[in-house]
């Protein structure tokens, strides 16, 4: 019998265990139907999930479907236990994605389906809750194609109007559907299985309204995969029965398991002491929390296995490869508070089970603070933690106030050296550390020539990259989001051991971090957040206040939807303080973007209170050996002493003469323009208080030379002035373009065009209109020559906000910028940036004052009155200011 793995995803209390339990009940595996509000659910096997309601573990399934058995994975669906669900996708063949017919595509939603495209699983969508007010299934399916696929296709629609819809999902079938005029099911699971079509089946599970034409959806339309004949199996989850033996949960993916069989990890440059192998004792084949021992589990089996002690999830065995890490990060942190006379080695011990079960735990010794420390998605977790600490370890814990995790990188290449020298020791390692991608995390290379150090070598010091979890300077915190490329070494014929490597290049990481400009990252969410229109004002304030990101709100109905980005740190308990205000009638929603740099740097490397150089078990100094013996030198001389010529050469002074000297990324550029525009600067720390220069943090471990002031009115001379423009806030800003707009907004476009191009005539700066065009399907985005400036029509997803904000950090430390917009949040950013913020008032009158000078030069002329330099539209302009003849 053919096998196929199925998993089901969904937001929390979308429906997703109960669709599950109709699912079983109408295959015939189930005799009765569960609820999850009776508690009797068949994969909510666990006390915890049948008391809360959710699903917290993931479980599996068997149902039959004809020739077919289905293994279905039941995965949390709380934002909390996202680690649980995302292990389960590295085994799936197919996805089953529930969305509630009510509440439509929430935040956790959009994160599953970006999961599912990253892992490329083909997925089935079941919109649930159908039979309830307010589900409206055309509105629905259109939401899901804007938001998820145009291929997202009703197949609970008939006639000829479906087939086409199918059919336009790809040009060959829907040449052969002209043709012939008719889809075979096997284009139709084709084009699934290649993520081209996407099936939505409408109905409510809790009445079996749909499932059965789901479940004949899922036999007629999916393809088992095929198997190699060589064995092979990825491990996808840790657990321990009530007896406490370990669980390896495992789906095969090529031969077949046999009891007794030799499992190894051994792989091609894999170092011999983490090599193991293993005979396994038992293979079990769950479904719910019963389960059936079997002496062979062939291809595409999903099976338990007892007998192995070092597996991990993701782990690749046999032919298979380990997988990628996870995409999802726990970024709240709590100290685990002991009972007394606790032991707490034995305690972290016990704790390192679950840590081996959910790896996203992280569960570990704070040696500096000699404390039980452990990171978690979320605060609901935590409450489960508890109870299950107390439940299999019989400790009562409590858990300290929690902390954001943070991260740091670094914002330019910087190389990093370190010499171990002790006495008959050697080793020298040259690190290039690399700023990366925001998301990338760390990447390692080596360019080094074997001539220079031998390949074990090289390889050994990739090892030891690798093998630690390597600390921050400005916070301790890990780094993240940089490439370190082994570029340089040297090693002794007789001296050189193992050990020497390591602590060379533990070492150079850590000279390399202090010796460069470190950047501290901190978590941010992506946040929606659905509001009755009288609280807009309020909700708006809040998210400024938080440092948050707001894009154009939107309005649907009576209420208004705000999207945006927003910290962690900030977000952590407006849930509560919002239904409290909306009187419950707010919703927000919010996914985790990633890692982004933090909005008060200096205040939380204050807190923290880090001091690198204190850190004794991350030495950044490094050992020499002098007269015979080791002598310790600071992390800043060592560049005097090392053995290996620097990879980065500096530049030689006569080269480029005219270069200034710079201490810092952004500093000049952002002083100096501020300083050219006093009133503006008073204006803003009056409101916001004193500028402080955001996201870069740099220790003062040197004095720099500073650059002189003559050189730097060079540099400010020589750059270019650049003047980029908020069209559509411009237009609504200025009442005669705003009536015009009313009418005709191409028209309103156009004035506005033509009053930038007379401006840039007279004033001679680079102009950068910019419009929003990020509503517009599939829009690539273009840039259009109008007149003499430029005009931005930003792409799909893109507001006029970011597109502003990405030119401004691109070239505000370089070129004189001002901005004009009247959005608050966006002032703030661009300030940040080291530009200069015109609002919407302020801009018009430097218009006026510039259609002034115009017209004084043509009276000057004698052509006064024969026409108008900025043709603005002849709306009423009484009590506007505007003025329409000679000043």
């Amino acid at each position: 019998m053919k096998k196929l793995v199925v998993g089901i995803l969904a937001h929390v209390d979308a429906g997703k265990t109960t669709l599950s339990e109709g699912l079983l009940y109408r295959s015939g595996r189930l005799k009765k139907l569960g609820r999850v509000d009776h508690q009797d659910s068949f994969l909510d096997t666990n006390a915890l999930e049948r008391e809360r309601g959710i699903t917290i573990f993931s479980k599996q399934a068997l149902l039959t479907l004809g020739e077919m058995e289905v293994t279905l994975l039941d995965t949390p669906g709380h934002v909390d236990f996202s680690s649980e669900m995302e292990r389960t996708l590295q085994v799936l063949d197919y996805a089953i994605l529930v969305i509630s017919g009510t509440e439509g595509i929430q935040g956790h939603t959009l994160t599953l389906w970006k999961l599912l495209g990253r892992h490329g699983i083909p997925v089935f969508l079941f919109i649930n809750k159908m039979d309830l007010a307010g589900a409206d299934r055309a509105a629905l399916l259109e939401n899901l194609k804007q938001r998820f696929h145009d291929g997202c296709v009703d197949f609970g629609a008939t006639g000829d109007s479906f087939w086409e819809n199918v059919a336009m999902c790809d040009e060959d079938v829907l040449t052969g559907y002209l043709e012939r005029g008719k889809v075979t099911d096997d284009e139709v699971a084709s084009l699934i299985a290649r993520r081209r079509l996407f099936p939505c089946y409408f109905g409510s599970a809790l009445k079996l309204d749909g499932v059965d034409a789901f479940l004949q959806g899922l036999e007629r339309y999916t393809h088992c995969p095929d198997y190699p004949p060589v064995f092979g199996a990825k491990v996808f989850k840790i657990a321990r029965d009530p007896q406490g033996n370990r669980l390896t949960y495992m789906k095969i993916t090529g031969g077949s398991l046999k009891v007794k069989m030799l499992l190894t990890n051994r792989r091609e440059g894999l170092p011999e002491e983490e090599v193991w192998e293993e005979k396994v004792d038992q293979i079990r084949i769950y479904s719910g929390a019963k389960y059936v021992t079997a002496d062979e589990a062939p291809s595409g089996t999903v099976c338990a296995v007892t007998g192995l002690s070092r597996t991990y999830s993701g782990e690749g065995l046999g032919i298979e490869y380990a997988s990628e890490k996870p995409v999802l990060e726990s970024v709240l942190t709590y100290q685990v508070l002991l009972p007394d006379g606790c032991d707490t080695n034995a305690a972290l011990l016990k704790l390192s089970q679950l840590a081996e079960e959910d790896p996203q735990l992280r569960i570990f010794w704070n040696e500096h603070l000699r404390e039980i420390h452990l990171q978690i998605m979320g605060e609901v977790q935590l409450e489960i933690l508890k109870r299950l600490i107390s439940e299999r370890f019989g400790l009562e814990v409590e858990f300290g106030p929690g902390n954001i995790v943070y991260r740091e990188t670094i914002a330019a290449p910087v190389e990093g050296v370190g010499h171990f020298e002790p006495l008959r020791h050697y080793a020298e390692v040259h690190l290039l550390m690399e700023p990366g991608e925001r998301g990338s995390g760390l990447q390692f290379d080596t360019v080094c020539s074997e001539d220079m150090l031998d390949r074990n070598w090289q390889r050994l010091v990739l090892t030891h990259l690798q093998e630690r979890t390597h600390l921050g300077v400005l916070t301790g915190s890990p780094i993240t989001d940089m490439k370190i490329t082994l570029v340089a070494g040297k090693a002794h014929e007789k001296h050189t051991e193992g050990g020497d490597f390591r602590q060379a290049t533990y070492r150079a990481v850590r000279q390399g971090l202090m010796s460069a400009e470190c950047i501290l990252l901190e978590p941010w969410y992506d946040f929606r957040l659905e509001i009755p229109a009288d609280y807009v004002g309020r909700a708006m304030s809040d998210l400024l206040r938080m440092s948050g990101n707001v894009a154009q709100p939107e309005t649907i109905g009576n209420e208004v939807v705000l999207t945006g980005s927003v910290p962690v740190a900030e977000m952590r308990s407006y849930a509560l303080e919002l239904t409290s205000y909306t009187k419950g009638r707010g919703r927000l929603s919010f996914t985790l973007k990633g890692y982004e740099p933090c909005h008060n740097p200096e205040e939380v490397i204050a807190a923290i209170g880090y001091d690198s150089e204190r850190d004794t078990e991350n030495p950044a100094d490094s050992v020499f050996c002098s007269h015979g013996a080791g002598v310790v030198v600071k992390w800043n001389e060592v560049r005097k002493h090392m053995h290996v010529e620097s990879f980065l050469k500096p530049e030689a002074a006569e080269e480029e003469p005219e270069k200034p000297p710079s201490a810092t990324r952004r500093a000049p550029a952002y002083t100096g323009s501020l300083e050219q525009d006093k009133e503006l600067k008073a204006i803003f720390e009056k409101t916001y208080g004193p500028v402080k220069e955001r996201h870069f943090y740099r220790q003062p471990r040197q004095e720099m030379e500073q650059p002189s002031e003559e050189h730097a009115a060079q540099s400010r001379a020589a750059s270019h002035e650049y003047l980029l423009v908020d069209g559509y806030n411009i237009i609504f800003a200025w009442e005669e373009l705003s009536q015009v707009a009313r009418d005709s907004l191409d028209t309103a476009r156009n004035l506005l065009m033509d009053i930038l191009s007379n401006y840039q005539g007279f004033k001679k700066c680079n102009v950068i209109l910019v419009f929003d065009a990020y509503k517009v399907p599939h829009n690539t985005g273009k840039v259009v020559r109008y007149n003499n400036i430029h005009v931005v029509f930003t792409r799909e997803a893109e507001t006029a906000d970011a597109y502003i904000e990405k030119v401004t950090y691109e070239i505000g430390n370089k070129h004189r910028v001002t901005v004009a917009t009247s959005d608050s949040a966006e002032q703030l950013i661009i300030l940040g940036h080291g530009a200069l913020r015109l609002s919407a008032k302020a801009f018009r009158a430097e218009i006026e004052r510039t259609q002034g000078q115009i017209l004084r030069i043509l009276a000057a002329n004698r052509w006064e009155g024969q026409k108008q330099p900025f043709n603005l539209p002849k709306a009423n302009t009484q009590g506007t200011g505007l003025k329409r003849g000679k000043e």
